[in-house]
C-alpha cells in the first residue's frame, strides 16, 4: 500500500497542474481534469469561433461550457473507468462517482448543444455525434483500442473543437477553419506524444528528462491558451471600434 501511494505521489499528485492544498479527493478531481490540456481544447473551440465574420458571445460561452463539461469532466471520468491499464490516480473515486461525473458532464454539454442545434446551428449535430462517439471509443478503448491512439486523440480534441467553434457561430464551414484545424491537429498530436513520453520518464523517476518534457508541455499548453485569449481581446476591440 505504501509503495502504491508513493508511486501516485511521484507520478501524478505532484504534477504542476494539481493543487498542493485541500483534501486528497479534491486534489485528484482537479488533477483528473488535466486543466492545461483541457484548456487547449477549449482554446481551439474559441479560436474557431473567432474565425467567424461575426460573433455571438453567448455561443462562445456555450461552446466553452460544452467542451469543459464533455472533455474536462466526462471524458476524463470515462478514461479513469475504462482504461485497461492501471492509472496513477488510484481508486480514490468509486465507479459510481466516476459514472455520476460522466453523466453530469454529458447531460450539461448535450443539453446546451441540443438547444443550439435545434434553433440555430443544425450543422453542429454531426460534430456532436462524432465527439460523443470518440469520447467512448477512445476512453473505453473499444474495438481493441483501435481509436485509442494519438491520431484520433488529435482529431477529436484538436481539429474537431476548432471546427465546432466555427460551426457554432456560422452553421457553415469554409477553407480557413478547415486549414487551421490541421494546425490544431498538429499541436494536439505533439502534446499527447510529449505527454506520453513525459509520463514514462516520470514513472521511471527520471527527473532530468521528465522536467525537460514538463517544460515543453507547459510552453505548448500555456501558449495555446494565451493565444486564444489574445485573439479574443483582439476581436473584441475590433467589434468595439
Amino acid at each position: 500500500m505504501g509503495d502504491k501511494v508513493m508511486k501516485e505521489q511521484v507520478t501524478r499528485l505532484n504534477e504542476w497542474f494539481v493543487p498542493q492544498f485541500g483534501p486528497i479527493k479534491f486534489r485528484i478531481f482537479v488533477g483528473m481534469m488535466f486543466l492545461p490540456y483541457t484548456g487547449m481544447c477549449i482554446s481551439f473551440s474559441i479560436i474557431g469561433s473567432l474565425l467567424a465574420p461575426t460573433m455571438a458571445w453567448d455561443r462562445i460561452v456555450a461552446i466553452t461550457i460544452i467542451y469543459f463539461s464533455a472533455l474536462g469532466i466526462s471524458a476524463h471520468a470515462a478514461d479513469s473507468m475504462g482504461s485497461k491499464k492501471n492509472k496513477p490516480w488510484g481508486d480514490h473515486f468509486s465507479n459510481l462517482e466516476l459514472l455520476i461525473m460522466l453523466i453530469s458532464g454529458l447531460v450539461t454539454a448535450y443539453t446546451i448543444g441540443t438547444y443550439y442545434i435545434i434553433f440555430f446551428v443544425p450543422l453542429l449535430l454531426p460534430i456532436a455525434i462524432l465527439e460523443g462517439f470518440f469520447l467512448f471509443a477512445y476512453n473505453y478503448e473499444l474495438w481493441n483500442g483501435f481509436f485509442h491512439n494519438n491520431m484520433w486523440f488529435a482529431i477529436s480534441w484538436g481539429s474537431m473543437p476548432l471546427l465546432a467553434g466555427y460551426v457554432m457561430q456560422t452553421n457553415s464551414l469554409s477553407f480557413v477553419p478547415l486549414l487551421l484545424s490541421l494546425v490544431a491537429f498538429a499541436i494536439s498530436y505533439l502534446e499527447i506524444n510529449l505527454s506520453q513520453k513525459y509520463k514514462k520518464f516520470k514513472q521511471a523517476n527520471d527527473m532530468s528528462r521528465s522536467k525537460k518534457l514538463e517544460f515543453r508541455l507547459k510552453i505548448i499548453s500555456i501558449s495555446t491558451i494565451l493565444f486564444s485569449v489574445a485573439f479574443l481581446i483582439f476581436r473584441s476591440l475590433q467589434i468595439t471600434f
